[in-house]
């Protein structure tokens, strides 16, 4: 039979530091940083932009459209078009009015960029930007 000293060293040996709380706090953090990420959307494609003097950095709430210099249009890693900016667009103001910044290569000719402008105003943008590069 065991003596009363020895059962008090085996329960001081088998006691140890709860990690629950620790953890909690982890998994708290962790829902605070993902709730508070800002996830940027990219067009997907890599675009050689102009040089603008008067060019500025917008907010980072913006529908950004993309146009190569093969004349393709790109929302979101995917090629929608001139004809499917509109629809496009319509879908993403329903849930707040954002600007419009479209993503034009230095080749792009001037019609095609004005086809695109056209059909984001139809769609009921407020404002359409040209993206460009500060010198």
């Amino acid at each position: 039979m065991p003596t009363r000293l020895q059962r008090r060293l085996e329960q001081k040996n088998t006691e140890s530091i709860d990690m629950s709380p620790l953890l909690d706090v982890v998994f708290i953090l962790l829902i605070f940083f993902i709730v508070t990420t800002v996830f940027v959307k990219e067009t997907g494609v890599d675009v050689d932009k102009p040089q603008a003097m008067t060019a500025q950095q917008l907010e980072q709430t913006v529908i950004l459209l993309a146009i190569t210099s093969d004349g393709e249009v790109f929302y979101d890693s995917t090629q929608i078009g001139v004809a499917g900016i509109r629809s496009t667009i319509e879908q993403l103001l329903v849930s707040k009015i954002r600007p419009v910044v479209i993503q034009a290569d230095k080749t792009v000719q001037t019609q095609l960029l004005l086809e695109v402008i056209d059909e984001a105003k139809l769609a009921g943008a407020t404002t359409v930007n040209l993206a460009a590069l500060s010198p």
